[in-house]
C-alpha cells in the first residue's frame, strides 16, 4: 500500500479508489469535503464519543464504535463500559483536523458522534427531533418540520435544522446543562406528540412501521447514549449526500441530494456554520417533561405491542 499523499502527518493511501460502487465518489473526493469541511464540522464532534460507519474494500459497510488496535497514540479515545456486551468500549473523540484525516483514511464515511460529552454522556446537550418519511416524499418532510417548529415555538423553545442526508431532515434544540437524560427524553417525547397532533394525516409518533400508514416519523427516540449523525457528515448512499445545515425559509426550496461530497463545499459559501445557526442553550419547561413521562417509551411500546400481537396471533390460529 503506497503512500499517495500526506496532509498534517497522515499518510493518506489509494486515495483514488471508489468507496462504494453507487458512491459517485473517490476516497480523495472524501478526504477532500472532510478536509475542507472540517472547521465547520469539529465543533460538532469534539468531545463526544464517536461512532463511525467504515466501507472498506470488498467488505460491507460496518457501524465502528472501538478503535482500531493500531490507533495512532495522538487520536484521544475514552473507554465507556457497555451494557449490551459487557465491557468497555474505547471510542474515538475527533477533536482535531489530524484525527479527522486519519478517519477519512480508514475510509470512514459517516460519524454519529453522542449527545452528550465524554465526561458525561447521559447529559445531553442537545434535544433532538428526527423526521423520518415512509418514501423520497421530502415535501411531506417539509412539512412536519413546520410542524415541530410550531411544537417547539408553543412552548417557548427554538431549534436549528439540518437535512439528515438521507430522506429526512433533523431539528436540534440546544438545551441548559444539567438536566437529567430521563427528563430530556421524556421533553423529546412531548414535542414530538404536540407536534404530530398538530396534523395527525401528515405527522405520526408510531414506532411500529406497519402503524404509520404512510405518515411521517416524528421520532423522538434520540436520546440517552443514542447518537445522530453529525452536522456535515457525509452519508454512505448513493451519489454520497450529506447532513446539511440551513436556514428554516430554505426547506421548500431545497432536496437532500442537492447537497453532497462534491457540491457542499461551494453551497456553504456566504452561510453561517451549524454552530453559529443555533440559538443559545434553553430551559426545558417543567410542565413539557411532567407531560413527557406520561408518554410511554416508544422502543419499550413497541416490544410490548409486538408480543401483544403476536401472541394474538398464535390464538388466532
Amino acid at each position: 500500500m503506497g503512500v499517495s499523499e500526506q496532509r498534517a502527518g497522515v499518510d493518506l493511501t489509494n486515495l483514488d479508489e471508489e468507496l462504494s460502487p453507487d458512491a459517485g465518489a473517490t476516497k480523495r473526493d472524501l478526504v477532500d469535503y472532510l478536509d475542507g469541511v472540517a472547521e465547520r464540522m469539529l465543533p460538532g464532534l469534539a468531545g463526544r464519543p464517536l461512532t463511525v460507519l467504515r466501507v472498506l474494500r470488498g467488505q460491507k459497510p460496518f457501524m465502528q464504535k472501538n478503535v482500531p488496535k493500531y490507533t495512532p497514540d495522538w487520536v484521544r479515545t475514552v473507554s465507556m463500559w457497555a451494557e449490551a456486551s459487557q465491557r468497555d468500549v474505547r471510542y474515538a473523540l475527533c477533536d482535531d483536523r489530524r484525527t479527522l484525516l486519519w478517519l477519512a483514511n480508514q475510509r470512514a464515511v459517516e460519524y454519529h458522534p453522542t449527545l452528550g460529552l465524554a465526561d458525561d454522556v447521559y447529559r445531553p446537550t442537545h434535544l433532538v427531533l428526527d423526521l423520518d418519511p415512509p418514501d423520497d416524499d421530502f415535501p411531506k418532510v417539509v412539512a412536519v418540520a413546520h410542524l415541530v417548529r410550531r411544537a417547539l415555538h408553543d412552548n417557548g423553545l427554538s431549534g436549528a435544522v439540518k437535512t439528515s442526508g438521507a430522506k429526512g431532515v433533523h431539528v436540534f434544540v440546544p438545551i441548559e446543562s444539567g438536566l437529567p437524560v430521563e427528563d430530556v427524553a421524556a421533553a423529546t417525547r412531548a414535542l414530538a406528540a404536540r407536534a404530530a397532533a398538530i396534523d395527525p394525516s401528515i405527522a405520526t409518533t408510531a414506532f411500529i412501521v406497519e402503524d404509520r400508514e404512510g405518515k411521517v416519523f416524528v421520532d423522538s427516540t434520540r436520546a440517552g447514549g443514542a447518537t445522530v449523525a453529525a452536522a456535515y457528515s457525509p452519508r454512505l448512499r448513493p451519489g454520497t449526500p450529506v447532513s446539511f445545515p440551513l436556514e428554516w425559509s430554505e426547506l421548500e426550496r431545497i432536496t437532500p441530494s442537492d447537497f453532497t461530497v462534491h457540491s457542499a463545499l461551494a453551497a456553504l459559501d456566504g452561510r453561517p456554520s451549524w454552530e453559529e445557526s443555533m440559538p443559545p442553550p434553553q430551559p426545558l419547561p417543567a410542565e413539557l417533561i411532567e407531560f413527557g413521562h406520561t408518554i410511554p417509551v416508544a422502543r419499550v411500546a413497541a416490544m410490548h405491542e409486538g408480543k401483544r400481537r403476536a401472541r394474538a396471533r398464535r390464538q388466532s390460529r
